[in-house]
């Protein structure tokens, strides 16, 4: 009978420093320049430990992901909590470092079933808590509902400045319609100031 295989710790200082050297490298090369040797040689280890903390390249294509979503979350929940949550997760959304590396794992989610679907999770796990702060900015300015505007609203609002997202039609026929210019602009300052 064979007994199943050592694998690392997951808080190993090695564990952590291949996970760095995966990140590198797919940032200055690419996805596909993420191999065990070309991990252990940027990690200046012996490529062994590459499988010796990962079983597969998927493993470690998915711990690197996770780590990174992890922190990700406990960082935009700091950004939730600031004083003006609505431009501080956009500041956080524009990261140009996060930016990169989310691009790289998107790439190589074509070819991994498994990191696609812990992207997919990752994803509604964001939206979840971004939703959450939305929701309370809302409703702190009395806008729990989305803002419809008629054209003539809509061109008075303009002339003061204020850009009005136009929604199509059969979305729009669902949305209040505000009866004064003025209201909508009102509140839209508002939300601004959130």
């Amino acid at each position: 009978m064979t007994s199943a295989r050592r694998i690392g710790a997951p808080d190993a200082k090695n564990r952590g420093v291949l996970l760095d050297a995966a990140e590198q490298l797919m940032l200055e090369e690419g996805y596909a320049a993420v191999t065990s040797r070309r991990v252990a040689e940027k990690a200046a280890l012996k490529p062994q430990l590459v499988h010796y903390y990962f079983r597969t390249m998927d493993d470690l294509f998915l711990a690197a992901f996770r780590r990174r979503a992890e922190e990700g979350l406990e960082a935009q929940a700091r950004v939730l909590q600031a004083r003006q949550p609505l431009w501080a997760l956009w500041r956080f959304s524009i990261d140009p470092a996060a930016t990169a590396i989310t691009m790289e794992f998107i790439a190589l989610a074509n070819h991994r079933k498994a990191l696609k679907a812990e992207i997919a999770y990752y994803a509604e796990r964001f939206r979840e808590e971004q939703q959450k702060a939305l929701s309370a900015v809302l409703e702190r300015y009395g806008a729990e509902e989305m803002i419809a505007v008629t054209a003539q609203q809509n061109a008075t609002m303009e002339q003061k400045g204020v850009k009005i997202v136009q929604f199509p039609p059969e979305v729009a026929s669902k949305l209040p319609v505000l009866t004064t210019p003025d209201s909508a602009v009102n509140k839209l300052k508002r939300l601004l100031k959130a």
